[in-house]
């Protein structure tokens, strides 16, 4: 789109990987070729971002997931959502390149990319235009010293609750304690949103469309959770 400018540096730091092993020439191809179709950039007049023209045709709604990894977990949503539009946010360019072969093999029209950290997009994402947001396995930065850096914390959770819709879901999944212990402590106090588990069960057990990717076996040390936040009703007025 004429009228986005790129990601750039400007804005929080960035402490993760971009990249990776090298690129075998296939990947590296769907980089110069089908990534400039999908990316979303950020609007340079400022103000919101206009999903619909986004994507090619009408949609339903839309989702977000923040750090999708290699997009196991964002494709399959595509799959199992067509009408639904997704933005999948993530720095790492060997991740992204996993996504766009989905996207190819698949013929998935309903995944656009924005190709660095979320927390240079979510201010010009649209107040209520999501209906769902997913920030599953992230960084877990456990050392006290580096707790600024993670994703799930106060500021990051306005932003959230602001652009999901009422009644949207904020999804959540963590194996390592202190990660965990973070998103319950900054979820709950949050007053946007309220925690739906009323049992064991309802965090420990994955819900059925919540399906296991090989980036998360890889990631996982301990035993994972699963939380889901829901955004309440605003009050109006």
């Amino acid at each position: 789109m004429s009228d986005d400018l790129p990601p750039d540096a400007t804005g929080p730091r960035f402490y993760g990987r971009r990249h990776g092993r090298r690129l075998r020439a296939g990947r590296a191809r769907l980089l110069e070729t089908l990534l400039p179709a999908l990316s979303v950039g950020i609007p340079a007049a400022g103000g919101d971002l206009d999903l619909p023209p986004l994507f090619p045709r009408p949609m339903a709604g839309y989702a977000l997931e923040i750090g999708f990894g290699a997009g196991e977990h964002l494709a399959w949503q595509a799959r199992a959502n067509p009408d639904i539009g997704f933005l999948g946010c993530e720095p790492f360019v060997n991740g992204i390149t996993t996504l766009l072969a989905e996207v190819e093999t698949h013929g998935l029209d309903n995944i656009r990319i924005f190709p660095d950290d979320a927390r240079l997009i979510l201010p010009a994402l649209p107040t209520a235009g999501m209906g769902r947001c997913f920030i599953l396995f992230p960084d877990p930065w456990p050392k006290r010293r580096h707790r600024d850096r993670r994703i799930v914390n106060p500021s990051v959770l306005d932003e959230i609750a602001r652009i999901l819709a009422d009644g949207g879901a904020l999804r959540l999944a963590s194996d390592h304690p202190v990660m965990v212990d973070g998103m319950l402590m900054h979820g709950r106090a949050h007053p946007a949103f309220v925690w739906e588990a009323e049992r064991a069960a309802d965090w420990r057990q994955r819900p059925a469309d919540w399906p296991p990717t090989r980036y998360e076996a890889k990631a996982l040390h301990g035993r994972p959770v699963f939380l889901t936040f829901r955004r309440i009703v605003r009050q109006q007025g």
